[in-house]
């Protein structure tokens, strides 16, 4: 778990956390009982966030001070577009559509900040950017774990993210927040709005219609 800024950052946002444990998605996700068009428009959904996501990324190498910073967010990026292999797997098991995702007003809310924050801002305030994502679904990964069955239609999104190489990943994002971010309002506000984005993210798939 996180240490320095990373940590008080996660710790001043555990509302959304909490609130995204107890989401009637998530939990559908824990119990099994997720209708299987929620998850599939999700799957397609996170297919698309995680293009900007790795994006962000390969924009922070650039903007990275110096070497560790650079190959740290390149494995991140690998990370991100490992990840998306998953999402394929879920395609060919549950029937999920990745490739002609129309991204929803959520999505784009999330994707858009990521990759304007990319952009404009320094390695710092991207890490902050991307961080929440990385240690909100390890954190729910290992407390969904916790109670998981092997017959779960789902239990692959579970062991994806409460695996141990993905805590691994948290901890880098962190580790680039505690390197290169200052502790000012602008870092909380990034970290605290992609938070938000999360919460919104869930909401938007339990939603669909």
């Amino acid at each position: 778990m996180p240490e320095g800024l990373s940590k008080t950052l996660w710790e001043e946002n555990m509302d959304i956390a909490m609130s995204c444990l107890n989401h009637p998605f998530v939990r559908g996700i824990a119990s099994g009982n997720l209708p299987k068009d929620r998850f599939n428009w999700y799957v397609g959904q996170d297919y698309f966030y995680l293009q900007a996501f790795a994006k962000a990324f390969c924009l922070a190498v650039v903007k990275a001070p110096d070497v560790e910073g650079m190959k740290a967010f390149h494995e991140l990026a690998g990370g991100a577009l490992g990840e998306m292999s998953l999402h394929i797997g879920f395609e060919e098991k549950l029937g999920a559509n990745v490739k002609a995702v129309i991204p929803s007003r959520a999505t784009r809310m999330y994707t858009d900040f990521l990759l304007a924050t990319a952009w404009e801002r320094d390695a710092g305030l991207i890490a902050a950017a991307t961080t929440p994502c990385n240690r909100l679904y390890a954190w729910l990964g290992q407390n969904l774990m916790k109670g998981a069955n092997k017959d779960n239609p789902y239990i692959d999104w579970i062991l994806t993210y409460s695996s141990k190489s993905f805590e691994e990943l948290a901890q880098k994002t962190e580790m680039l927040i505690d390197r290169y971010a200052k502790d000012d309002d602008i870092t909380r506000s990034i970290y605290r709005y992609a938070m938000i984005c999360e919460y919104e993210f869930f909401d938007a798939a339990w939603k669909h219609d």
